[in-house]
């Protein structure tokens, strides 16, 4: 089974903090002075889409608008303000509230104007000004001002502790003219910075701050205006939300919207679980369902609306083109005994992959063996060429080993093999200065036994876990479940309260500030950021700056290379497995255009109710 929350999250619009994971930015691809407004920024060349485009390629602009769009949600929700760290965010609520650019799905971190209608910035990459639109609003009929964009990038950056690592090097936005935002940064050099910027969200200042204030820094359940192409309907507090088609939202007309946002509503529905949640997808509780279980989707689509055609199923590659998947078991690196490297290589040896893929999984996964899975950012063999030019000049920072040794993960599948294995992982214990005492792994110095607990919120995981566990006996440590609410886990986590979790990290084809995010000394203390593992090491820290500081997509690709290697030789987290093909199911209330973009599915923008035909 992959990362259900983290699968759902790559087709369905959920909140903005999707796109810090899935949609990092590109390098700017037109180069000018402050002069030079610029309609979209691309990868590499030009953009595909000419300024003044009329739609996505990829659309049916003859969809009909109308009907409803019933999703499932997992867990509960306390909040519709996406601003402060912590608590449950409603699912949906990017359908609201518009940032200043948006993304096509058929270019690699191509982005376009939204709010923005164009943007600018110096040689040097040391600023940027977006200009606004004069026409766009929010559903209360108030312009959506450069005021309101300085209040929301300050307001993200103060109260979200995700959102200061992201935003680290903009200092500040000021309002520069009638519909002019200037965002500063404090280096130079950075061509990534310009772009991340144009993905903030944008929120109301006056219905924070108008007649009826509102704290900023605090959830609510009151319905918070947006400039986007659906209203915050009907609310059953942690049961169901429902969003409603604005007919008169601003930009219904613009390229980047037309053939898009047809449903007439888009509701979500709340289930403890998605075991639970797949019961009401038979049921057509809910219209749209991300198959995470190989073994189900082999086995358990006999029911009749599947039979008869009434459930429709489609294995498609097009959302994993443009990324790069880490699902791992996460050993938290700030507790011991995790923060010895041996310790750690020990737990890879002790996980037997190829039996639990056999008989759990339906033999239908690959072992994650990259940082970026799947793409020509993986890192194998040895290093040559710019990657070992770039890992040569910090040399004294990275393990010697890379350089002569390619990185691996034990194999099994077979009792001699894994016995050889974790023949090894007892060696490694022993020279980290444990032993075995009777049923017991126990550290010499302390006599105190090796026990940790795995943290969870899927029950699901547990058919891979459980397996791990026992194989961990067999060596003398134990290890336990601990299965919580998603709530739970998510404070636990954002605290770095745990041993151990499994987590995901999808990774951008165009990697840049958010990896100080993921494994950046910065963020090894910070609340809420995704460094899981606990890392804080000089050499990633210039490997990172390395990434972040290409000059060219050459230099990029080769030093994320070099990033993912050493990061690999570390042995940070246990690497688990990934498929390359994306199993969806729906009804046929639902459709999609003739084609999917080739990096996604557009789901649920470019979709439509065939009821509403």
């Amino acid at each position: 089974m992959e990362p259900t929350k983290t699968m759902w999250k790559m087709a369905v619009k959920t909140t903005w903090v999707v796109a810090l994971a899935l949609a990092a930015p590109a390098a700017l691809a037109q180069e000018g002075g402050a002069e030079e407004w610029h309609y979209a920024g691309a990868l590499t060349g030009t953009p595909q889409y000419p300024e003044g485009f009329a739609h996505f390629d990829y659309v049916n602009v003859d969809a009909p608008k109308g009907g409803e769009l019933r999703m499932p949600g997992i867990g509960t929700f306390d909040s519709l303000n996406p601003i402060p760290y912590g608590g449950n965010k409603a699912t949906g609520l990017a359908l609201v509230f518009e940032t200043l650019m948006t993304p096509s799905q058929d270019e690699i971190n191509a982005q376009y104007g939204l709010l923005a209608e164009a943007f600018r910035y110096p040689d040097d990459y040391s600023e940027v000004t977006y200009r606004l639109r004069p026409e766009a609003k929010f559903s209360d009929g108030m312009p959506v001002t450069a005021e309101d964009v300085v209040f929301s990038f300050d307001s993200f950056k103060t109260l979200n502790a995700t959102y200061a690592n992201y935003y680290r090097h903009v200092t500040s936005a000021e309002v520069t003219g009638e519909r002019e935002v200037t965002f500063h940064f404090d280096e130079k050099g950075n061509r990534e910075l310009p772009q991340i910027v144009g993905q903030l969200m944008v929120l109301p200042k006056h219905w924070f701050e108008g007649d009826t204030p509102h704290d900023v820094s605090a959830s609510t359940l009151e319905k918070i205006v947006g400039s986007g192409p659906y209203k915050i309907g009907e609310i059953n507090p942690g049961s169901s939300i429902t969003y409603t088609l604005d007919d008169d939202y601003w930009g219904k007309d613009l390229g980047v919207n037309v053939g898009r946002n047809n449903f007439g509503s888009i509701k979500y529905l709340y289930y403890s679980d998605f075991d639970v949640a797949f019961v009401g997808f038979r049921a057509h509780d809910f219209d749209f369902w991300i198959e995470t279980k190989a073994k189900r989707w082999a086995t358990e689509y006999e029911f009749p609306a599947a039979k008869d055609g009434s459930v429709k199923r489609e294995a498609v590659p097009n959302p994993l083109r443009s990324t790069g998947i880490m699902q791992a078991l996460v050993p938290n690196n700030r507790r011991a005994p995790f923060n010895d490297e041996r310790v750690r290589e020990a737990l890879i040896y002790a996980l037997d992959f190829e039996t639990i893929n056999k008989t759990q999984l339906n033999d239908a996964y690959s072992r994650d063996n990259s940082f970026w899975f799947g793409t020509d950012l993986a890192s194998a063999g040895l290093p040559e060429g710019e990657e070992l030019d770039i890992l040569q000049s910090v040399k004294d920072e990275v393990p010697a080993e890379i350089f002569d040794e390619p990185n691996t993960l034990p194999v099994a599948g077979t009792p001699e093999k894994f016995r050889d294995n974790l023949r090894h992982a007892f060696e490694l214990l022993k020279e980290a200065g444990f032993e075995r005492r009777g049923t017991q792994m126990v550290d010499v110095k302390t006599g105190k036994p090796f026990t940790f607990e795995i943290l969870l919120d899927n029950p699901s995981l547990q058919t891979v876990v459980l397996p791990y566990v026992e194989d961990l006996r067999k060596i003398g440590i134990e290890a336990s479940i601990r299965l919580v609410d998603s709530s739970q886990y998510q404070n636990r986590v954002n605290d770095f309260d745990y041993d151990m979790i499994w987590e995901l990290w999808a990774q951008s084809l165009s990697p840049g500030n958010e990896q100080f995010n993921y494994w950046g000394s910065r963020s090894v203390d910070q609340p809420g950021s995704q460094n899981y593992a606990g890392i804080s090491d000089p050499g990633i820290d210039a490997l990172i700056e390395k990434v972040v500081f290409a000059d060219d997509r050459d230099t990029l690709v080769a030093a994320t290379k070099a990033l993912d290697r050493v990061l690999l030789a570390h042995n940070f987290i246990i690497p688990l497995y990934y498929s390359t093909d994306y199993r969806i199911a729906y009804w046929n209330t639902i459709a999609h255009p003739a084609e999917f973009p080739e990096y996604g599915l557009d789901f649920p923008d470019a979709w439509w109710s065939t009821e509403a035909e």
